[in-house]
């Protein structure tokens, strides 16, 4: 091919790039961790596929118990990146995910989602539907689970779902999908909303590309906000939101806040800001000062 005809069809920078090859080059990089024994935290991990349908995995983490028959809370937790990048065996999902294990006291199912473009919406919500239907498998309610970490040691009347940014978007839309599931076994107790990005009724050209469906700027998935009526049905007892002062997402933290505390939903929903502060600042620079806060105010949520 004529290197001058090799060019740039679609620029998403700072996340991917789209050539006119088909070739997408994803600007932001990460490295990929094997499932440990933390030496800090002495949180044990492991790989497991959820959907052999579409090849999902998750990574399970498992904080030191006081004995076999010790129950706690689960966490089903979804990582951000745009729907198009990172991913949950990452070092810095899997260092955060270990904290979040040992401080909060949970087991935390930790979802590897097919990424966009390749695999366009709703691809990422499917995938973390699966894992969810996965979870469900083990409860009581069920009881068709055969992994030993979830059957013997959680609680499944303390069940959560967490993400950051995008992955508070498909973290939001499992307990939406949830209450339209009259059958779904397990009950969540919390929504946790690190830093969200959704959509406030402007068009998202990122969208858009990913979500090749014309559903426009108020999709459902994308802006909840604009549907009251299904925020009235979300299937949990407490949301937590949480936003940082210096993150260009903030505005869509507090409107998607506002938006729940207006409608008929019969939960509490709670919000926290961080100050000074940018986007997901608590992963990008875990020894930050206002770090432990935020994971303090979480841990507080889950263990209330």
């Amino acid at each position: 091919m004529d290197p001058l005809s090799h060019h740039v069809t679609h620029d998403f920078s700072p996340i991917f790039r789209v050539h006119n090859t088909g070739n997408i080059e994803r600007l932001v990089k990460h490295d990929f961790l094997p499932p440990s024994k933390h030496p800090d935290t002495g949180v044990l991990s492991k790989d497991v596929v959820v959907s052999q349908q579409n090849g999902v995995t998750a990574r399970i983490y498992l904080p030191p118990t006081q004995g076999p028959d010790t129950k706690l809370p689960l966490i089903i937790y979804v990582h951000g990146g745009a729907f198009s990048v990172e991913s949950a065996f990452s070092s810095q999902y899997h260092n955060y995910v270990n904290y979040l294990a040992v401080e909060s006291g949970s087991v935390v199912v930790s979802v590897e989602y097919r990424l966009a473009p390749e695999h366009p919406i709703p691809a990422c919500y499917d995938d973390c539907w699966d894992a969810t239907k996965w979870v469900e498998s083990h409860s009581t309610t069920v009881g068709q689970g055969e992994d030993p970490w979830i059957t013997d040691h959680v609680d499944f009347k303390r069940v959560f779902v967490a993400g950051d940014s995008a992955g508070a978007n498909i973290a939001h839309e499992i307990v939406v999908r949830a209450g339209a599931e009259s059958e779904l076994g397990i009950e969540f107790i919390g929504l946790i909303l690190i830093h969200p990005y959704f959509g406030i009724g402007n068009v998202e050209h990122l969208w858009n590309f990913i979500c090749p469906e014309p559903t426009g700027p108020n999709d459902s998935r994308l802006n909840p906000s604009a549907h009251k009526n299904l925020l009235s049905n979300l299937r949990c007892e407490r949301v937590l939101v949480c936003v940082a002062e210096k993150d260009s997402l903030k505005e869509r933290g507090a409107k998607y806040h506002e938006a729940l505390e207006s409608s008929d939903w019969n939960g509490v929903v709670e919000f926290f800001e961080t100050e000074g502060e940018g986007h997901v600042f608590h992963l990008l620079n875990p020894n930050s000062d206002k770090a432990p806060q935020l994971m303090k105010r979480m841990v507080e949520f889950i263990n209330k």
